[in-house]
């Protein structure tokens, strides 16, 4: 009996290990398999703009440095002792145009006046004296009775003495002019609306002739000195030197202090010559009224003054119906990418017509109503499957 009972022990698991392995068999068996998905490729996601064929302005920047438009060394142009300085005649003062700076002393002006008038008087006399004369001696000769006379000499008219006195008359008279001209020039007055930059005398000080007092500049208009490629001139509307005509218009701006401030100007003109070692040409960009003095100032309003570093803006030629596109979405060889109705990938040669800061006008190659795409392709191939997604119309 104990022998029976051990076998059954033995036999009953792996009896039931058998019956469970043939139920699993029977299961998976019975399972039926899944069905299988078609695997669909949704495509590369790329970021696309709607491109516009639309007018477009050729917009030109460069750098440059503000600089009055005259600039001149005011010199004394007589001798003498500085009476009378203006008050505003300080460093950065500014004056009007005829306006007073100072006055040299004029007195012994005065008495080289008085000395001339009185030179021209005598002169005056000597003159009346010798017309009498020659007219006494005419009347003398005519009297005289005598065959075959014929006519006076020069000597016996005195027309020597006539022609002196006619010459110490003009003499006199320049020589009073030019006194009169010495006392105008002990007063210095503004040539034109300017801006004091440096004063080199004070009151009290002799000075003579030709020796310069200050350095004056204009602030009717200040010029900008620009450097541009030969290339970026056929863009630009540049009047003749001296025509007095306004060109291109410029905005010419400077951040001081987080602010950015703007002021209006135009090309005035061009200097007609390439720099020998940048190989650039320069034009001239004027900005009327820079110190803003003819017109009520605002709040937060300040002057285009001498020295300032600024950037220009300059509005060029208007370009008729062209596609406006980021740098960064050409590619190399001057291609785009385009997603088309399929959204598939087309690779497209294109002309750039021109390159500005950011962005570059395309005129031929793509047109309105297309998606360019924005975003790097590794490996990109004509008929890629894509996935656009639109981000904005391009500017």
């Amino acid at each position: 009996m104990k022998t029976k009972s051990n076998r059954l022990k033995i036999i009953l698991p792996i009896l039931i290990l058998l019956i469970a392995a043939l139920g699993a068999v029977a299961t998976v068996k019975s399972r039926k398999a899944p069905a299988k998905k078609p695997q669909i490729n949704p495509g590369l996601l790329v970021e696309t703009i709607l491109l516009v064929r639309q007018p477009e302005r050729a917009i030109v920047r460069a750098t440059g440095t503000a600089e009055p438009l005259h600039e001149i060394s005011v010199v004394a142009e007589v001798n003498g002792k500085l009476t009378w300085v203006s008050p505003t005649f300080v460093e950065g003062g500014f004056f009007r145009k005829g306006e007073k700076l100072l006055e040299i002393d004029p007195r012994d002006y005065r008495l080289a006046i008085q000395k001339a008038e009185a030179d021209l008087a005598r002169a005056r006399t000597g003159l009346q004296t010798e017309e009498e004369q020659s007219a006494i001696a005419r009347r003398e000769w005519d009297q005289l009775e005598l065959a075959d006379k014929g006519e006076p000499g020069a000597l016996v008219l005195r027309r020597p003495q006539l022609d002196s006195a006619k010459a110490d008359l003009a003499a006199a008279q320049a020589s009073l002019d030019l006194a009169r001209l010495n006392l105008e020039r002990t007063g210095i007055f503004a040539p034109f609306n300017g801006r004091l930059r440096s004063k080199k005398v004070d009151l009290g000080e002799y000075v003579r002739s030709g020796n310069p007092l200050a350095l004056f500049a204009g602030t009717d208009r200040t010029e900008i000195i620009v450097p541009l490629p030969l290339a970026e001139l056929r863009w630009l509307d540049i009047p003749s030197a001296g025509s007095g005509k306004k060109g291109s218009s410029c905005t010419v701006s400077a951040l001081i202090g987080g602010h950015l401030y703007r002021w209006q100007g135009a090309v005035s003109r061009t200097f007609g010559e390439i720099d020998n070692a940048s190989r650039m040409a320069k034009i001239a960009i004027s900005v009327d009224d820079p110190y803003r003095l003819r017109r009520p100032k605002k709040a937060n309003d300040i002057p285009l003054a001498n020295g300032l570093c600024v950037d220009i803006e300059i509005e060029g030629a208007s370009l008729d119906q062209v596609v406006s596109i980021p740098r960064s979405a050409l590619r190399e060889g001057d291609v785009v990418w385009l997603a088309d109705e399929n959204d598939q990938l087309e690779i497209r040669p294109v002309r750039v017509l021109r390159r500005q800061q950011q962005r570059l006008l395309i005129d031929q190659g793509l047109q309105g109503g297309e998606r360019l795409i924005l975003t790097n392709i590794s490996g990109s191939a004509t008929g890629m499957k894509l996935r656009p997604q639109d981000r904005e119309i391009a500017q």
